[in-house]
């Protein structure tokens, strides 16, 4: 299973000057299998990117992808309408989201006056999947590949995907505000999700103090994902969702301090890294 990442900011796309080594997209991550399978998390600004390498790569041949949406939020469906394969004919591509009304959310930014060509107008077949939120079944779209969700504490809400083949278990958790919480009494569920993952992608984006005057805001402190990333024995964590105010020379400041807090806590098997786009990971 190869992960890369084409956005890696939340909010809004930075391209600034300053900006350059960690990348100013907002979200989307590519999840490809051993047999060329692929997956599309959210479909930010990076899927632009994303899309122009994907006309290369196939050319004149159609593509399929699954395309599992966390939420709609504008950083989060922004890309889509600059994503070529959608124009496509031949092209297939499935959405699947826990909101039933996903094809409207898709559709609605690019209807007038905010884009001149409406999303069911775009040549590619588009086919929409409702995840059961209550019973939560996973998804079995290969033979030896299990995808499940969960939801996480976000305004409007926002889930996790879960993959997990060959022994090997990736999780993708943006858009989530994780707090002490999770380590009491009564959120086993949440435990049983999360643990052991070789790679967990997980939202950082706020300092300490951040998260406390941004208390509901739906994010994560870097000082928290640390933690829930030894709390729930992760082999390499990754912090993602940047902070749009913050540049490089901050978000590498915050990423040192994060290896620091995880030092501090006796951390010596889990790999903390920041999220950079192109970054690969291959588990």
């Amino acid at each position: 299973m190869r992960i890369k990442f084409w956005g890696v900011r939340g909010s809004i796309p930075t391209p600034e000057n300053r900006n350059h080594r960690y990348g100013g997209n907002t979200t989307c991550v590519e999840v490809r299998l051993d047999d060329g399978t692929l997956f599309i998390l959210d479909c930010g600004s990076g899927a632009r990117p994303l899309g122009k390498s994907l006309e290369r790569e196939f050319g004149a041949r159609p593509m399929q992808a699954y395309i599992l949406m966390t939420h709609f939020h504008w950083d989060h469906i922004q890309g889509l309408p600059f994503f070529t394969p959608l124009y496509i004919k031949g092209n297939i591509l499935n959405f699947y989201s826990p909101y039933k009304d996903q094809a409207k959310y898709l559709s609605g930014q690019m209807r007038p006056p905010y884009f001149p060509a409406p999303f069911e107008g775009t040549e590619s077949t588009k086919n929409y999947i409702y995840l059961d939120v209550k019973k939560r079944p996973p998804l079995k779209l290969e033979d030896d590949l299990i995808v499940d969700y969960y939801p996480l504490k976000h305004p409007g809400g926002s889930f996790a995907y879960r993959f997990r083949q060959g022994g090997k278990t990736f999780i993708f958790a943006t858009d989530a505000e994780f707090t002490g919480e999770v380590f009491e009494k009564g959120h086993e569920d949440t435990l049983d999700f999360f643990k052991n993952a070789d790679l967990l992608v997980i939202d950082a984006q706020y300092t300490l103090d951040e998260s406390f005057m941004k208390f509901d805001w739906g994010h994560t402190s870097y000082t928290m994902a640390v933690n829930c990333g030894l709390r729930w024995n992760v082999k390499k964590l990754v912090l993602t969702h940047h902070e749009p105010a913050y540049q490089d020379a901050k978000l590498y400041e915050n990423y040192q301090a994060a290896i620091e807090h995880g030092e501090n806590c006796k951390n010596e098997t889990m790999k903390i890294y920041i999220a950079t786009e192109g970054m690969i990971f291959n588990i």
